[in-house]
């Protein structure tokens, strides 16, 4: 028998594909009520160095074991799978661990430290063969996958611009910055809803630390996208106000989304700046007329209503079993430390525009097919297999 939830398919008569939840802390429990509660999943451990912590997120009454041991968790062959929600400086550690044991992998933002890192983790996913699939959760909200379809179906026209402001008076992080803490939620959606043929192709970023925290506590990126349009990334800790909001323009349509309206998330503007059609007008005219204003119709889209992080595990359960790529793979967490780390070095520089590399998945593939490769003939993109 086949269940549909939230319009992705389960088949529940497979086995159910054992899970265990790596990381107590913030994130956790929420990973481990949605793997509960997802068909298709079944939640074997919750693994926390600190155990006590772990059986009170668990409760007295869960046959789910606990473990302090990672070790012990991946040697276990009930485990099929893990979601990593351990701090953001341990995830290439304890992913790379998981995928080498043949585990599949659903993780956090960010997907590595550093893009090397995550080049790696990447390459060890398709070694394996196994999913690696990343916990880009705003990806699988409603509006986003909403603004993907008008996006890539062409319904608001040639894309003009993007604007996302993520602000509010939030946690001042130890250990990183705004940018890094933050700015992979935009990244992450710009990179879903973005058409095949856009890429970003390079980043300005500026930022400042008005408290003294030692790093940057405001953030402000402008992307170059390769069709000629910005993309606009604005993050702050230190907000009073608290504001979600995307707003995607194009030469059609412009939809505007506010995460924080209860009663209307998304809207769909048939507003906008029109170039006037100067045929048959005279110099001066031309000039006056050189552009033209659009004033249609606004439309809310009536949106399901559920949570985002229930789509992911029923995403990571669905690639799983159906053996495909999830929507927010391993590539598309590399993608996002690119930007995040061009973004970083522009930080550095001053605001200096710094090209964003560009990711080559078939190169990277044909790589990782290779066995056995001659030290003397490796390259920056070969590993040792």
């Amino acid at each position: 028998m086949d269940r549909s939830i939230e319009g992705v398919r389960v088949e529940t008569s497979s086995p159910a594909i054992g899970i265990a939840v790596i990381g107590a802390g913030y994130w956790g429990p929420n990973l481990v009520r949605n793997a509960q509660q997802t068909p298709g999943l079944r939640l074997e451990y919750l693994c926390d160095l600190d155990v006590d912590r772990a059986k009170k997120v668990l409760g007295d009454y869960s046959t789910v074991r606990v473990s302090g041991s990672l070790d012990e968790v991946l040697a276990d062959p009930a485990v099929s799978a893990v979601a990593i929600a351990t701090p953001a400086a341990t995830h290439y550690g304890v992913a790379l661990k998981a995928l080498e044991a043949g585990k599949h992998v659903l993780v956090e933002k960010p997907l590595a430290p550093t893009y090397e890192e995550g080049r790696l983790l990447v390459e060890a996913a398709e070694r394996h063969q196994r999913v690696l699939m990343l916990d880009h959760t705003y990806v699988y909200t409603p509006p986003v996958r909403h603004i993907r379809e008008l996006v890539r179906g062409g319904e608001l026209g040639d894309l003009q611009y993007l604007d996302s402001v993520r602000i509010n008076l939030g946690l001042v992080q130890p250990d990183v910055d705004v940018l890094w803490d933050l700015a992979p939620h935009d990244l992450s959606i710009f990179d879903a809803i973005l058409p095949d043929d856009v890429q970003p192709v390079s980043v300005a970023a500026h930022g400042s630390d008005p408290v003294g925290a030692g790093h940057a506590c405001v953030a402000h990126l402008t992307i170059r996208l390769s069709n000629d349009a910005l993309a606009h990334v604005h993050v702050n800790w230190l907000s009073p106000t608290k504001i979600r909001t995307v707003v995607v323009g194009g030469s059609s349509r412009t939809v505007v989304w506010d995460d924080l309206n209860p009663v209307q998330k998304l809207s769909v503007h048939d507003r906008g700046v029109d170039r006037a059609d100067p045929t048959g007008l005279d110099a001066d005219a031309r000039g006056r007329t050189a552009v033209s204003y659009r004033t249609g119709d606004t439309v809310a889209p009536a949106l399901p209503n559920h949570e985002a992080l229930r789509s992911v595990m029923v995403e990571f359960a669905a690639a799983i079993g159906e053996d495909r790529a999830p929507l927010t793979d391993g590539w598309s967490g590399l993608r996002v430390l690119a930007m995040l780390e061009a973004a970083s070095i522009s930080l550095q520089k001053d605001g200096m525009s710094v090209p964003i590399r560009q990711v080559d998945v078939t190169g990277m593939k044909a790589a990782t097919t290779e066995i056995a490769t001659d030290a003397s003939r490796r390259g920056r993109g070969e590993v040792t297999v």
